[in-house]
């Protein structure tokens, strides 16, 4: 995952400073779901552990569906990209599920005082990681599919 983070970066890291933070943001996360899937003692400051990695999610979360996406809809209206906006109406549920799903797992552990199961917890966040990858392939492609669209748009005007 992180390694894909990093391409993300690298190919589109200059083409808009929200999509710049919003890619850190996407390393931050992969950051504490690793601490958090590969902490050597589970009960030392699980609770921490869980928070910092449920606040980042949320935040990504926040970030993708309140900035990122209605940016990129926006400049597909704005540049009247037909095929840009019928992408984001494809991908757009399937990045709802992976939402939905990301939010179950931080109202089920990110406030939890108590973790009664550490391997549900791990089971799950395995299962959480599966669809957060899914989820970085689905922006990623909505990314560079609209960028490359009104950058070519730019440059023939």
């Amino acid at each position: 995952m992180l390694e894909s983070c990093q391409t993300a970066q690298e190919r589109w890291g200059g083409v808009h400073q929200l999509i710049d933070r919003w890619l850190a943001e996407r390393k931050e996360l992969i950051l504490h779901y690793s601490a958090l899937r590969e902490r050597a003692a589970p009960n030392s400051q699980p609770d921490r552990y869980r928070s910092e990695f449920c606040n980042v999610l949320v935040d990504y979360l926040s970030a993708g569906h309140f900035e990122i996406y209605s940016q990129l809809i926006r400049e597909a209206e704005d540049f009247k990209d037909n095929r840009g906006l019928e992408l984001i109406h494809q991908l757009y549920p399937r990045i709802e599920v992976t939402t939905q799903e990301a939010l179950g797992f931080n109202d089920s552990y990110g406030h939890s005082a108590d973790l009664a199961n550490e391997q549900e917890l791990q089971q799950e966040l395995q299962q959480l990681g599966a669809m957060l990858d899914e989820r970085f392939e689905l922006e990623d492609c909505l990314i560079e599919v609209l960028h490359t669209a009104h950058q070519n748009m730019l440059t023939t005007s």
